[in-house]
């Protein structure tokens, strides 16, 4: 797998943001990487795969994403089956209940979620989470 797709979902540009250090972390592994806002992305992209990126604020009363990354998710859900994911998003209030239901989804349709959870960070990533994200692109790439 020399190329890692990450898709995600941004308002506010804190989600890009972190999406764009996760690319960062892929590609000081030298491997390939593809970034893609869902409104671009296509689940052909993905099927192939055996690891790629997905990305989502929590909007709302702390959930996906509803027009156009929820029912992106749902198709999603039909071809995870041993993949491996990397979830990440931002979020402005709450306790990050939209990220535990989303690894709970993907879990249940057969995925392994990379480290065992979704990175979150409140708001804009800053330096800490930026790096996080970095490592958690390096960690994609290695599997």
């Amino acid at each position: 797998m020399n190329k890692i797709t990450v898709v995600y979902w941004s308002q506010t540009g804190n989600t890009e943001a972190m999406a764009n250090a996760i690319g960062e972390g892929i590609k000081g592994t030298g491997k390939e990487v593809e970034l893609l806002e869902v409104s671009s992305a296509d689940i052909k992209d993905l099927e192939e795969a055996t690891a790629f990126a997905l990305g989502c604020p929590a909007m709302g009363a702390e959930v996906l994403e509803e027009c156009e990354m929820e029912p992106f998710v749902s198709e999603i859900e039909k071809i995870v089956t041993g993949k491996q994911i990397a979830l990440f998003g931002s979020y402005g209030w709450g306790d990050g209940q939209w990220m535990r239901e989303w690894e709970e989804r993907m879990i249940c349709a057969g995925a392994t979620i990379v480290d065992g959870e979704g990175y979150i960070c409140q708001e804009m990533p800053n330096d800490e989470a930026i790096e996080a994200c970095k490592n958690l692109g390096k960690k994609l790439a290695s599997l």
